[in-house]
C-alpha cells in the first residue's frame, strides 16, 4: 500500500527525536507492507470513525486511516495523541 503523509503527521514527525524517526520509518515499511503486522499492534480508534492507531514503542503511537489502496498518516506523538484533534 502507498503511505501519505497530512501536514499535521509531517509536523509531528519532525519534531520527535531522532530515535524514534528511526523506528517510525521501520514501523511504516512494515505497515504499508502488511497492515497486521504484528509488530505495529494495529487497533480501531474506538472514538474516531474509520481511525486506526498503531505502535512505535510503548510509549510513541500513529494515527492513521484506510482509503482504497492508501494509508494517510494523520498524527504521530506519544501515547496521548489519540485524545489530540
Amino acid at each position: 500500500m502507498r503511505l501519505r503523509a497530512t501536514e499535521r503527521f509531517v509536523s509531528d514527525y519532525r519534531a520527535l527525536p531522532a530515535d524514534i524517526r528511526e523506528r517510525t520509518d521501520r514501523k511504516l515499511r512494515y505497515l504499508a507492507a502488511d497492515l497486521r503486522h504484528p509488530s505495529v499492534r494495529v487497533k480501531r480508534v474506538r472514538s474516531r470513525q474509520g481511525v486506526y492507531e498503531g505502535s512505535i514503542n510503548m510509549d510513541y503511537r500513529f494515527l492513521f486511516s484506510v482509503e482504497g489502496d492508501a494509508i494517510s498518516l494523520l498524527r504521530i506523538g506519544r501515547h496521548d495523541i489519540i485524545d489530540k484533534r
